[in-house]
């Protein structure tokens, strides 16, 4: 096994953990764990050596500096590997070979369930986070006149699903206009209470948004929604694997994912929890060959696919687990601290996201006064190789550069980043 200072040396001669094998790759992060024993979170957060060997774990173009790690996020090798390797296996012999891997599915299930903090037989697993919610909303029993009330901040795909259901079957979207965000909780949670009228069947809200990482205040309207027999559905696309937390604390029906965000499982890989009573009522998007409306699986039978991408779901977990989500959360909000803290300086920089302890971790979006923020993403882009979002807002809520961090990046290449916005906001101009 590579000691940590071995490692350092192998990596500095041009090896690290590219040349390691997935077995030794995934010891190594376990190293990691064991080499910090005693340190708090916070302590790990700025320990440079540990994130070096965490970020040769990914496959990353270190030519390019991604700050877009909202939408996708980076390979990691032992992922990759995997992927391949099931990939391979399954087309060994054909559905035999299929059958035999899709029941290590299994193992992703239970596992992903105890970090959601649920019965495994209460989550599905299914082809992304758009699919989940959908399954959600396309299988709500619903009729003519049944209101569900959502956001202008909300998904826009999940939009798309409500208003489908409004035109073709008569229910009634409510969607509440929030201000421009940050949106204080309390000003949230009224905006949303005041539109529940006695015909409100279901809310849907995001733990995040994907435009700011705007919090909803998920606990409060979890318990508003119990004691009037609404559902409440959780977009929760950018909160697992985000920072920690358990169903528990949030108290909502049903909750989504999509897991190659923030858990770094393979591209086309999502889940949702729908509690156990709620299983036989909830309509399956796609109805399966026999149904047993008691089984969470009736919501994952789409016809003939390779399980091979969901069975590398475990590769990603075990590498979230090797870090521990206390310590990812910390390394964070370190990390988006560090350019936060030297923009917020500025009068003119605009932060979209709150910035108040507990609502915000690793998805920041800002804006600056007089700087054209789709220009400035090209700039950023084609000039200094920095990859970014320009987000905007359909009602115009929002212009500005989604920053999503991830423990693959350094500090200096955060630095680089606020090195070169900063250049533009003293210059007041993209140079």
């Amino acid at each position: 096994m590579l000691k940590r200072r071995e490692f350092i040396k192998s990596c500095a001669a041009g090896i690290g953990l590219a040349a390691l094998t997935p077995e030794e790759s995934l010891e190594m992060i376990a190293s990691l764990g064991r080499s910090t024993a005693g340190m708090s979170p916070e302590q790990v957060a700025i320990d440079e050596d540990f994130w070096f060997q965490v970020r040769m774990a990914f496959t990353e173009d270190r030519n390019i500096i991604n700050l877009n790690q909202g939408t996708i996020q980076p390979g990691l090798r032992i992922v990759q590997e995997a992927y391949r390797r099931h990939s391979e296996f399954s087309g060994n012999a054909g559905a035999h070979s299929m059958a035999i891997l899709a029941r290590e599915v299994e193992s992703s299930r239970r596992r992903l369930a105890a970090h959601l903090g649920c019965d495994p037989e209460e989550l599905v697993i299914c082809r992304g986070g758009s699919e989940a919610g959908q399954i959600v909303l396309l299988g709500l029993d619903l009729k003519r006149g049944d209101e569900v009330i959502t956001t202008n901040q909300d998904y826009p795909r999940l939009i798309a699903a409500l208003k489908q259901r409004e035109k073709r079957e008569g229910i009634v979207l409510k969607m509440v206009k929030l201000p421009e965000p940050p949106v204080p909780m309390e000003k949230f949670y009224s905006l949303v209470a005041e539109q529940i009228t006695p015909r409100t069947r279901a809310i849907l809200v995001c733990h995040l948004t994907h435009y700011t990482g705007q919090m909803a205040p998920v606990r409060r309207l979890a318990e508003l929604a119990r004691s009037k027999g609404i559902e409440l559905i959780v977009d929760g696309a950018h909160g697992f694997m985000h920072f920690p937390f358990k169903l528990s604390d949030l108290g909502c029906d049903y909750y989504t994912a999509s897991l190659h965000k923030w858990t770094m499982a393979p591209p086309g890989n999502g889940m949702v929890r729908i509690p156990r009573d709620r299983i036989p009522k909830l309509w399956p998007l796609t109805p399966p060959w026999t149904d047993n409306p008691n089984d969470i699986r009736r919501f994952e039978d789409v016809g003939t696919r390779s399980p091979a991408s969901r069975a590398a779901i475990a590769e990603a977990l075990t590498f979230n687990e090797g870090i521990g989500i206390e310590r990812k959360a910390a390394r964070l909000r370190y990390l988006t601290d560090r350019w936060v803290n030297r923009l917020k300086q500025y009068p003119q920089v605009n932060f979209y996201t709150s910035l108040n302890p507990g609502e915000y971790c690793g998805l920041v979006t800002f804006g600056i006064q007089g700087i054209d923020m789709g220009k400035l993403s090209e700039y950023l882009l084609e000039k200094h190789r920095i990859v970014t979002s320009h987000i905007t807002h359909p009602d115009k809520l929002v212009d500005g550069i989604r920053i999503v961090v991830n423990v693959s990046l350094s500090v200096q290449e955060i630095d680089y980043f606020a090195d070169v916005v900063e250049d533009v906001i003293k210059k007041g101009k993209i140079a």
